[in-house]
């Protein structure tokens, strides 16, 4: 671990998003604060979030894996969350056990976990920041201690933009981080929508605004422009689980997030 930072106050009256979406995938890590959020947001959005939280998991361990096989040896998390077994780092150097992977949250409680569970191979390095995602530059400066940006890296944002409005500077994070990569990189990105179940997402997002948690669903336009400037890997923009993925045909309904993969062109593009 990278940061030095005193331990940090774990808030255990309010619910927090990492640890309710802890509790969503069927972890251990949240407390009865956060049940009692998942468990109101599940019941009004008939199941949703839950099916989402698991569909999200899946995509990530797809896209890693792929970038994984297609070469990519540098991986920068953003908002990586609890730890949960597959964990990024894991399915990269399972495909690649020289990977290098840097994961980045500010939450105490996953500061608290990371030390015990995000070990990687021998061959690879697996370290962790604290840090905001709404500050990339002192993400950036502290990832170049483990990663080296003059070489491509595939930068995650999974399911973390849906708390960061773009009045708060969403486009702006994304840009940023970007623009420090070198060509050839990868953006990972997941992000809520109300395009498939509107009533049901504004009654989650409206849970969530209770137990005191800002969330922005986006449009599927919405989410295509923080690619702007990128080569879309196929699919595109798609449903989490529609990414090179199989789509549930047994009648649970709808993933409201959409993910998508996008490729730093290795040569600039003429006006």
């Amino acid at each position: 671990m990278t940061g030095t930072e005193p331990a940090q106050h774990i808030d255990t009256t309010r619910p927090h998003p990492a640890r309710v979406y802890d509790w969503f995938l069927g972890g251990k890590d949240n407390y009865p604060v956060d049940e009692r959020l998942g468990r109101q947001i599940a019941a009004v959005d008939g199941g949703g979030a839950p099916r989402a939280a698991r569909a999200n998991r899946a995509f990530m361990q797809r896209a890693t894996r792929a970038l994984a096989e297609d070469g990519i040896r540098q991986f920068l998390d953003i908002g990586t969350g609890i730890p949960t077994e597959p964990n990024l780092h894991q399915i990269a150097q399972s495909v690649a056990p020289d990977a290098r992977v840097v994961y980045v949250d500010n939450d105490p409680i996953v500061l608290a976990h990371a030390g015990a569970l995000l070990r990687g191979t021998p061959e690879g390095v697996t370290e962790y920041v604290q840090a905001d995602a709404r500050d990339p530059h002192a993400i950036l400066e502290q990832a170049a201690g483990v990663l080296d940006f003059g070489r491509p890296v595939a930068l995650s944002l999974i399911a973390l933009l849906h708390f960061v409005a773009d009045e708060d500077g969403a486009h702006e994070v994304v840009s940023t981080l970007v623009d420090a990569l070198a060509p050839g990189s990868l953006l990972v990105l997941s992000a809520m929508t109300a395009d498939f179940e509107p009533e049901n997402v504004q009654k989650g997002i409206a849970a969530y605004a209770a137990g005191g948690v800002t969330l922005v669903a986006r449009s599927r336009d919405e989410v295509a422009a923080f690619f702007e400037g990128l080569d879309l890997l196929e699919p595109g923009v798609v449903p989490v689980d529609a990414w090179r993925g199989e789509q549930a045909a047994d009648g649970t309904g709808p993933v409201s997030l959409y993910g998508a993969v996008g490729r730093k062109p290795r040569t600039p593009r003429t006006p």
